[in-house]
């Protein structure tokens, strides 16, 4: 079995989702997971909603602004390899 790490996201690299106004206006929370597809070169090829933090406009605003930070890439046998990371983005009111 091939020894992997997985691709790890560089927070400061990008703005921290928005609050979408009408999700803030109905006072909508939630955690949305969500998956990215990272490349060697640490860039998102490919994102996904895995699971649904039951707003679409919370989930849309968090994969939008996540999907332009910059990775750490993962490896497979000490070499960088294209692999999928797993994120929580947790929404919560202040």
């Amino acid at each position: 079995m091939a020894a992997e790490t997985s691709p790890v996201m560089d927070s400061k690299s990008c703005e921290p989702p928005k609050y979408p106004k009408a999700a803030l206006m109905n006072e909508e929370t939630g955690t949305v997971t969500m998956g990215f597809l990272i490349s060697t070169d640490g860039k998102v090829v490919e994102s996904k909603v895995e699971k649904s933090s039951g707003s679409k406009s919370l989930d849309k605003a968090a994969l939008g602004a996540l999907s332009q930070c910059k990775f750490k890439p993962g490896t497979k046998d000490g070499k960088p390899d294209q692999l999928w990371a797993k994120v929580d983005f947790v929404w919560k009111l202040e």
